[in-house]
């Protein structure tokens, strides 16, 4: 009898020992994580591979920056508001995320930026109705417009993606669906899944890591 109950005793405790251990590691953004390092190889000679200076015109029509992004974590894609197939869902996402970052009280300390890679059509007007018509927040949410060529270099040597004209895209333009995440000091920390839920979900927590453990070396 005494042995029964002291093996019910243990049987209790290791219950509650798991489930203890369980509610300790829900909250995975105190997990400490190193993030890789993306672009040339990620790290060579000491040093990580930094997004090249840029300037385009944003909604507005007024200038916009690597000098505006210096110093913040920022995400940025590539789209055209007249796509009909991924952009949308990008878009969608995108948005979404503007909402995660301000329930999280990180909007302004994180920005977003959207390069259009069809130029020729989406001017600055056109990029303020489609950014209005997503409730996007100008302050901190960037939508821009440059030449092709800028546009198109600027996808392929700064976040090492892909935009281009082609005929049997649809819509006539191919483009990467992916969100890149770059740090405080310009350097590229994730490539994620513009169209997936999940994903941008990761995304959230793996931005929330580089806001407390990262220094701006700016």
């Amino acid at each position: 009898m005494i042995a029964e109950k002291l093996q019910n005793k243990i049987n209790i405790s290791i219950v509650l020992c798991l489930c203890f251990g369980l509610f300790a590691c829900t909250d995975s953004t105190e997990i400490k994580k190193d993030l890789p390092f993306f672009g040339e190889g990620g790290i060579q000679d000491g040093a990580a591979f930094t997004v090249p200076k840029f300037s385009f015109i944003n909604q507005d029509s007024v200038e916009t920056s690597h000098r505006d992004y210096q110093g913040h974590v920022y995400v940025t894609d590539f789209f055209f508001t007249t796509c009909p197939s991924i952009c949308p869902i990008m878009s969608s996402q995108m948005s979404r995320l503007q909402g995660l970052l301000q329930n999280k009280e990180l909007w302004g300390e994180v920005k977003l930026l959207s390069h259009t890679v069809d130029p020729e059509h989406d001017r600055p007007s056109v990029l303020k109705a489609y950014a209005e018509r997503l409730g996007a927040d100008l302050e901190h949410w960037n939508f821009v417009w440059g030449s092709q060529d800028d546009l198109y270099d600027q996808a392929r040597y700064g976040y090492f993606m892909t935009a281009l004209e082609s005929d049997t895209a649809a819509g006539g333009f191919f483009h990467s669906d992916n969100f890149v995440l770059i740090d405080q000091n310009m350097h590229i920390r994730g490539y994620y899944d513009g169209t997936s839920t999940k994903d941008v979900d990761q995304l959230l927590l793996d931005i929330e890591y580089l806001v407390k453990h990262i220094p701006n070396e700016q």
